[in-house]
């Protein structure tokens, strides 16, 4: 749902040999949705804090709105 979503506002494409993956790219950054394991993983990606908490924002915004019935939270953390 957040796939199709985000997909009529900006770029978004599968991610080659990564089943289950998806990359959207927006003016200021990146972000990344990939199943795995039975989780949901959201990575974000840009060049300056402020961009990638937009990307942040972005995408944790929207998939607590779809996930809202079930009380789903969003948190992220740094990664390498």
């Amino acid at each position: 749902q957040l796939v199709a979503h985000l997909g009529h506002k900006v770029s978004v494409s599968t991610v080659a040999g990564q089943p289950a993956t998806w990359r959207f790219v927006f003016a200021y950054g990146v972000g990344v949705v990939r199943v795995a394991g039975g989780r949901l993983q959201l990575e974000a990606g840009a060049a300056d804090p402020e961009a990638l908490a937009r990307v942040q924002d972005l995408l944790g915004r929207h998939l607590e709105r779809f996930g809202r019935r079930g009380e789903l939270t969003v948190q992220w953390r740094a990664g390498a």
